[in-house]
């Protein structure tokens, strides 16, 4: 596997099996080696058949990475994950520490559930999205592409949130959203 991100994100993502990481993918110049690897400019020719994940937690960044690297992905799940067996994650998503997944959710491509992150029965996360440590999503919420759920937010069963929305931390989501959106606070405004 080839991690596509010489930062902060990249380093936990090389933590859940760093034996499997051949070596980093950084538009950055200076940085040389990253957790005991090299790091090297994006290349389309180098090790084509070995996937590739992003461990850049910004949405917008990751979607403009997807757009330009012709190397198959691949998706990540921490060990201490608990996934329900009906749930079905696209390439690209990376389920990190100890985060819930329950069953019958759908999970799109390129998504961070983070550390802590719980996600209750028949959610739908559409691509991009990324769910920040200990955010909960309670039962038959759908996000829209792109949105950010900030950590420790909790948004409410049967909730729509818009795509390219933006929910702050610790903000408690009790209706739907708009694209675009932008709240913060208990109840979420």
């Amino acid at each position: 596997m080839i991690i596509f991100g010489a930062s902060g994100h990249g380093k936990i993502l090389n933590s859940i099996n760093p034996e499997s990481v051949k070596f980093f993918f950084d538009d950055n110049d200076s940085i040389t080696s990253w957790c005991n690897k090299k790091v090297i400019p994006y290349d389309s020719t180098i090790m084509s058949s070995e996937p590739v994940i992003i461990g850049i937690g910004d949405n917008v960044i990751r979607k403009r990475i997807v757009q330009k690297v012709n190397h198959d992905f691949t998706s990540l799940k921490h060990y201490s994950a608990v996934i329900a067996l009906s749930v079905k994650i696209e390439l690209g998503s990376q389920i990190l520490h100890n985060a819930t997944i329950q069953a019958d959710t759908i999970i799109g491509h390129h998504v961070i559930v983070n550390t802590k992150a719980s996600i209750d029965h028949d959610c739908k996360i559409k691509d991009y999205v990324h769910i920040a440590p200990g955010a909960t999503l309670c039962g038959n919420v759908t996000v829209g592409e792109g949105t950010l759920i900030g950590a420790g937010a909790v948004i409410l069963p049967n909730t729509v949130i818009g795509s390219w929305c933006t929910i702050g931390a610790g903000s408690v989501v009790t209706k739907n959203m708009q694209d675009g959106a932008k709240v913060y606070g208990n109840p979420a405004k």
